[in-house]
């Protein structure tokens, strides 16, 4: 196959529009001073396209390389001096399994009370991945259309609302630099975290580990990192393009969304959101009501947002990653490994 020919499917006229679009919305957020431009200017320029029926298309190839930048920027984070702290993190990463409980508790009655079957309600309560979540859910039998809107809505909520809570309530600023310009990090590194990425990346996906885009990479870098052959964070340009795919990837979940599918799922999964922001902050009051974390990193750990969009604000507010990325990963593994296994107990057979 030629180079060409493999390259074709992430370049179609579709696709080249979709990235013209979000480039367009981070511009336009920037000019207008407004916070994360290349993450929530292509998320609402996305957004506001597909519900005006456009047909947008997002590369799963840049996608997965967008996460697993986010990947190779975590496991730069993780130093012998951060790995010296994982004891001190025990006793917070035990809630995490109480917290994913209370969820599911008030989750799968709170969508079985607004008409969901029993598939769809166990697995749109479930804050784990959102094409996890949606593959489970259709095994079982449920609305995949359901599922999908439920966990985008999600993702995007919260990731719009997590900043203004941030800067608000917790007076920080979303200014802190997401990484060194390219031109001023060694060609040596360089290479190094590019290799990790897509090495990582693709040997995670041979061996079948979940999250495989974000999780290979950063394994491999934690190794460069600990070892001592890497000192930094992916360039600034690799972190800003990761945010935009990211965020255009988020409104595209939206395209053909009909009215119905608004004011009837999109506007059920708003509601769910409200009941997850009050355990949320039930949580990050306890870690930081004991001492077990500080405000930011206690509420950044404990919002059920999408693992990629939560890592890359904890990045732009300085927040420890080594903390945060822990809770969120120990949500992941939880939830993935969990999910089928309570679901069969529920009586929520594969479907043949």
């Amino acid at each position: 196959m030629t180079l060409r020919r493999r390259l074709s499917p992430l370049f179609t006229r579709r696709r080249i529009g979709s990235v013209l679009l979000a480039l367009a919305g981070a511009v336009a957020f920037e000019l207008l001073g407004l916070p994360l431009p290349f993450l929530f200017g292509p998320m609402a320029a996305g957004l506001a396209a597909a519900l005006a029926g456009a047909r947008l298309e997002a590369s799963d190839t840049a996608s997965a390389l967008s996460r697993a930048v986010l990947g190779v920027a975590v496991g730069a984070s993780i130093t012998p001096e951060v790995v010296g702290r994982i004891p001190q993190m025990t006793a917070s990463l035990a809630l995490v399994p109480v917290y994913i409980a209370l969820i599911g508790i008030t989750g799968v009655p709170f969508f079985r009370w607004l008409g969901f079957d029993r598939a769809t309600a166990y697995f749109a309560a479930m804050p784990g991945g959102l094409q996890d979540m949606v593959s489970f859910g259709q095994e079982a039998g449920g609305n995949v259309r359901a599922l999908s809107l439920i966990h985008a809505t999600r993702v995007l909520v919260l990731v719009t609302l997590a900043p203004m809570i941030l800067t608000g309530a917790y007076g920080v600023e979303l200014t802190h630099p997401v990484g060194r310009p390219a031109a001023d990090i060694p060609v040596v590194e360089l290479a190094l975290m590019a290799a990790a990425a897509v090495l990582g990346w693709k040997g995670a996906e041979r061996v079948g580990l979940f999250g495989a885009s974000i999780l290979g990479p950063m394994l491999v870098t934690m190794v460069l990192s600990l070892t001592g052959l890497i000192h930094v964070r992916p360039p600034k340009e690799a972190i800003l393009a990761a945010q935009l795919f990211l965020g255009l990837g988020i409104g595209v979940h939206y395209v053909g969304v009909t009215l119905r599918e608004l004011r009837d799922t999109v506007l059920k999964g708003m509601a769910f959101v409200v009941l997850l922001a009050v355990l949320a902050a039930l949580f990050t009051e306890i870690v930081v009501l004991t001492g077990l974390a500080r405000p930011v990193e206690g509420f950044l750990s404990f919002t059920p947002g999408g693992q990629a969009e939560m890592t890359l604000l904890a990045i732009v507010v300085g927040a420890d990653l080594g903390y945060v990325v822990a809770h969120h990963l120990a949500r992941m593994v939880l939830v993935i490994a969990g999910a089928p296994v309570a679901a069969r107990l529920m009586g929520l057979r594969r479907r043949e």
